[in-house]
């Protein structure tokens, strides 16, 4: 969550949980909820159990629709009643999901032999008739990691490079029916659902992984190289993407400006600190950095601010804002929100 001198608010989704959300209110604001709350929700394993779907959020939620930040890109047209495309640069074009409180964003990077589409969003619409309007090229998927939220249109593509984790493997199972529901609920929509879309038949559908990524591979999309970075901590499968000739770094849910969700338990602090520090020693080769929720694009410069808030913390430094079983470290910029000890 940015600092409270700052009024763009990031990240008002919920967060999943096994069998439901909880909503958790705090008071920094939300991901662009418009008067400031945040709503957050405690995630699970989808080995552990919660019946509870969470309260009601608040409808306000979509009020500063469309992002401001999203003005200075150009638009693409896609004749999508679900998605929104922008060109980030040449060749990476931003999927944007606004209308669902996820406001999930993947990204097609396009090389001149095949294309990677980093991430599959929620799987509400299918992504999969989006990346065919944007490129004739063969498409490979590779998940920023396997919460559901970035899955949801792999069984779309018969090409999807994923790590070897016991969680990659859970994940690639699909179901995640309360998920499902829960996401589509009237209070997490702005607008209207795709018209062919069935709510009942929604459920995060089952896929097959073709490939087992190892850290530091390259992927060659042809004149253009991407290079596999593990960062695990947020989730066990977490990974970014490195465009060294292009400067470019896509973090996934690593690091976006807003709250950075590091409570659930599958979260790993101490390997989240080491990614930090291994992210941050890139800053100085990097342009732009490409999120995974909300805005498209934030500065390289962050990550040193990211190192520099972890260093703090672990040194006791900063304190935390405690409520309702989570700790809120507010920097500038972006929070980390940890579970309360």
């Amino acid at each position: 969550m940015p600092s409270k001198t700052r009024r763009i608010v990031h990240r008002n989704r919920p967060r999943l949980r096994g069998s439901g959300w909880v909503i958790i209110p705090l008071t920094m604001g939300s991901r662009y909820c418009a008067d400031g709350l945040l709503l957050l929700a405690l995630f699970a394993s989808p080995l552990i159990a919660q019946s509870n779907p969470g309260e009601p959020i608040r409808p306000e939620w979509c009020r500063e629709l469309p992002r401001p930040q999203y003005k200075k890109f150009d638009r693409v047209d896609v004749a999508s009643d679900w998605f929104e495309v922008y060109r980030i640069t040449h060749g990476v074009f931003a999927i944007y999901e606004p209308h669902q409180f996820e406001e999930v964003i993947s990204y097609l990077i396009i090389g001149n032999k095949r294309a990677l589409l980093f991430d599959t969003g929620l799987g509400i619409g299918r992504i999969s008739d989006v990346t065919a309007k944007l490129t004739k090229l063969p498409v490979i998927v590779v998940n920023s990691h396997t919460h559901p939220d970035h899955i949801g249109g792999n069984a779309e593509f018969s090409e999807i490079y994923d790590e070897d984790t016991p969680f990659t493997r859970l994940h690639e199972q699909g179901n995640w029916k309360e998920f499902a529901r829960d996401a589509v609920r009237p209070e997490r929509i702005c607008g209207k659902l795709p018209a062919a879309f069935d709510t009942a038949a929604y459920h995060s559908r089952p896929f097959h992984v073709t490939h087992r990524l190892k850290d530091g591979e390259q992927i060659d999309l042809g004149d253009r190289k991407l290079e596999v970075i593990f960062t695990p901590g947020h989730t066990p499968d977490a990974l970014c993407l490195l465009d060294r000739a292009n400067g470019m770094l896509f973090t996934g849910d690593t690091y976006y400006p807003g709250p950075i969700y590091l409570f659930m338990p599958e979260t790993d602090w101490a390997a989240y600190s080491a990614s930090v520090a291994r992210l941050a020693a890139l800053q100085s080769k990097l342009k732009l950095l490409l999120p995974a929720h909300n805005v498209p694009t934030a500065d390289p410069e962050d990550l040193l601010r990211l190192k520099q808030a972890v260093g703090d913390l672990n040194a006791g430094r900063v304190k935390p804002a405690v409520r309702d079983r989570q700790r809120e470290y507010n920097f500038n910029g972006f929070s980390l929100l940890l579970a309360d000890k």
